[in-house]
């Protein structure tokens, strides 16, 4: 019998989940004794955002509507300034990770608690994880200020996110929860989680492609996005994230894209190193190899396989791995430049990961 020693940290935190739980917004507004709210949203979930607003009336406090990918510091500052002025004492996030970033970004230089409202799989409103771009850098960190205190996940609000970034942010929450299994933190409990989170998604991506409106897909892939999220906010980051921090914050791709294509690469080069955490991802799938797997996935429902499918540049790829290698975090296998190099060049051709 496996001796059991571990840590393991609950993170606070209400979750109301449903088709058509957004109806509670009001009650979930007024039980985080707050009265006028900010909704933040992106440009192309201006109506989303404008929806949320109309279902608080009065209590909308206004709407910024600017937020982009990898919140860059001068954005996030402005925000926080609109806030003061509309005297708001909450945000809304309604969207994908952009938005919830933007809104921890607030969250963390002020005592604005932050309620999300998430339409993709992206997770990020279940962890006290925060990035923020200056320079041209992403500085991430932890902070349980961050955390919303929040979060009504509504599987309706989902069915408007495009077929091809529902993949994609799907295929970015298993990502959390692959690496939660091979976390130096991880716990029987985490694991539980992030395996259960794993073969939610894998059962709903496909699911959604074949009907974008099946409402019970959708459901399975918001739980399964639900748990990543989960564990990825009770666990360390490992390799797979490094590289994506690297190639969006230094190099501008796409996020949910990007952690698609760079997933099957970091898990095989983590193979040897956490086979029982391979095992766990490929039972999840329900394929022989995690990486594999995982790759076969992605691109069985049309979703980007390659580096230079969304932008990345030929020579960019060794500058890359120079900045992801100069200051990594933990991993199961140490982290070599050159080894490192290899796996985003392969991730940069597409091929199937060895």
């Amino acid at each position: 019998m496996q001796k059991l020693d571990f840590v393991y940290q609950a993170r606070a935190g209400r979750v109301v989940f449903g088709p058509e739980s957004l109806q509670h917004l009001e009650r979930e507004v007024l039980n985080l004794k707050s009265e006028r709210a900010l909704i933040l949203c992106s440009p192309e979930q201006k109506a989303t955002g404008e929806f949320v607003a109309a279902q608080l009336g009065s209590r909308a406090a206004g709407i910024f509507d600017r937020a982009i990918m990898h919140v860059p510091m001068e954005l996030a500052k402005e925000a926080r300034s609109v806030a003061r002025e509309l005297r708001a004492d909450c945000a809304i996030a309604v969207g994908g990770g952009s938005t919830v970033g933007l809104g921890k970004a607030i969250a963390l230089e002020s005592d604005l608690p932050i309620l999300a409202i998430p339409t993709t799989y992206a997770g990020s409103e279940m962890t006290p994880i925060y990035g923020i771009t200056e320079a041209g850098l992403k500085r991430t960190g932890t902070d349980l200020r961050v955390l919303p205190k929040t979060v009504i996940y509504d599987p309706t609000l989902t069915t408007s996110l495009p077929v091809g970034l529902s993949v994609t942010s799907g295929i970015n929450a298993i990502a959390h929860a692959a690496e939660a299994l091979y976390s130096r933190d991880a716990n029987p409990v985490t694991s539980l989680i992030a395996e259960d989170g794993i073969a939610a998604l894998a059962r709903a991506i496909p699911g959604i492609v074949a009907n974008p409106s099946d409402i019970e897909a959708r459901s399975h892939a918001l739980y399964g996005a639900w748990l990543c999220g989960t564990v990825l906010g009770s666990v360390g980051m490992a390799l797979h994230h490094k590289l994506c921090h690297t190639l969006g914050g230094s190099f501008n791709l796409p996020h949910a894209q990007t952690h698609t294509i760079v997933l099957p690469y970091a898990l095989a080069y983590n193979r040897e190193a956490a086979p029982e955490a391979m095992k766990r991802i490929a039972r999840a799938l329900g394929t022989e190899d995690a990486a594999v797997g995982v790759y076969q996935l992605a691109k069985a429902n049309g979703a980007p396989t390659a580096l230079k499918e969304i932008g990345m540049k030929a020579e960019d790829v060794e500058k890359a791995a120079e900045i992801a290698s100069a200051n990594p975090y933990w991993n199961p296998r140490p982290v070599e430049r050159d080894a490192i190099l290899s796996l985003l060049q392969s991730a940069y051709e597409g091929v199937l990961p060895q």
